[in-house]
């Protein structure tokens, strides 16, 4: 499980960082993977981007055996369930129709700006007016994901993005999880974070305009979420309890433009050596027609994704965080992303595909392919299952250059 340790970013990707001399924040610094709009969607452009996610075990699509019954029980309930929506909005019955002729045929700053919200309500503004749940979220705007590893080509960048904030965790929490995420975020990369103030993601939204965009929309999605679905499945695969998620949806995503909405739940399957990534579709709708009467479907779901769902997979979180050996034996790994990649037993089939950014991007996705995960399952979430074979795992020795001795 050395695999699952913090990673020191490498010199070259480190090097692309533009800091403020004044400021020693994180947040004081432009992301090394960090892009505009446009360039940040190139890679995903290509219909081609699902066949390379599929070789690395990602697809986009449903698994043959689908999601499990209480899944299928829960899509149900989040869209079902009643919810409050904003009385002032521009979704306002007499203004909703002046809104979608505002923003037809303009770009995606503008339908960001006046239709996002309402589709995909933020977390922290309902934290803001009194949902005192949700504070223990954190969400990103338009943010590299530079504390992810990803899959495949550059991290992603959501459009907007919800997981854990690190206030969330207790301090035994906090000190269980640090050889797994490190003391310096904006120095290292990390199996179970997305920014270096968001701990396990589970909530994407990406947002479009023009024919055929969507798609690019999905595939940037299924990205993200794989990463996300990933990190839980690592982590109980890390106290024996991967069971526990097999086919059992662990994150969100939501695709959008100025009328038509996808929603997918992101889950993984346990068959053989390695975890196989799925999306279930959960609605596909145009919010425009009959005078808008699924106008408010989105953001219902999103806000009993918030209520419903986010308390209990926490909890299920936690609970295997909890079951982490006490005084774990090993540092943050000392191995670079491009050392990383060195030693990995990836194929190199795709190897000279253009979609990643740089070396240190290309390096850094290719050490997924290590992946040795399973799953979870959505129910009891009581810990079942006590860690064996030792325990505390010890870092491998090194010869001179980092590389594991064998």
């Amino acid at each position: 499980m050395n695999y699952l340790l913090a990673r020191k970013k490498s010199a070259t990707s480190l090097g692309r960082k533009k800091s403020d001399p004044g400021s020693v924040t994180p947040s004081s610094t432009m992301p090394s993977d960090e892009k505009p709009r446009e360039a940040k969607s190139a890679p995903y452009a290509r219909s081609s981007y699902a066949t390379i996610l599929a070789t690395r075990g990602s697809f986009m699509d449903k698994s043959e055996q689908g999601i499990t019954h209480r899944s299928k029980g829960l899509c149900s309930s989040l869209l079902e369930k009643a919810q409050t929506v904003p009385l002032e909005s521009l979704f306002r019955d007499d203004l909703f129709e002046t809104t979608c002729h505002n923003t037809r045929d303009r770009n995606e700053a503008m339908v960001i700006r006046d239709i996002a919200p309402l589709i995909v309500p933020s977390a922290q503004t309902l934290a803001t007016y009194g949902a005192t749940h949700l504070e223990r979220l954190t969400e990103s705007v338009n943010e590299g994901w530079n504390s992810a590893i990803p899959v495949y080509g550059p991290r992603p960048q959501s459009d907007y993005s919800v997981g854990f904030g690190r206030s969330a965790f207790t301090d035994d929490q906090l000190e269980k999880l640090k050889p797994f995420v490190g003391d310096i975020a904006e120095t290292l990369t990390s199996y179970f974070m997305a920014t270096w103030r968001m701990y396990f993601p589970f909530l994407t939204c990406e947002v479009k305009c023009g024919a055929g965009a969507l798609d690019i929309a999905d595939r940037q999605n299924a990205h993200s979420m794989t990463i996300a679905v990933r990190a839980v499945v690592e982590l109980f695969r890390y106290v024996k309890r991967e069971k526990e998620v097999d086919r059992e949806i662990l994150a969100f995503s939501i695709s959008h433009d100025h009328r038509t909405v996808r929603i997918y739940g992101h889950y993984a399957v346990i068959e053989g050596r390695e975890p196989k990534y799925y999306r279930n579709p959960i609605r596909t709708f145009d919010f425009t027609e009959l005078d808008g009467k699924e106008k408010w479907t989105a953001y219902k779901f999103t806000k009993n994704v918030y209520d419903i769902w986010m308390p209990k997979h926490f909890q299920r979180i936690c609970s295997a965080i909890d079951e982490f050996p006490p005084d774990v034996d090993f540092d943050v790994s000392q191995q670079s992303e491009l050392q990383f990649t060195e030693r990995s037993g990836l194929s190199q089939d795709l190897e000279t595909y253009s979609l990643a950014q740089s070396s240190a991007d290309s390096g850094s996705a290719q050490a997924q392919a290590d992946i040795q995960s399973s799953v979870v399952d959505t129910g009891d979430i009581t810990p079942n299952t006590s860690l064996t074979e030792g325990g505390a795992l010890k870092r491998p020795r090194t010869e001179r250059g980092g590389r594991i001795r064998r």
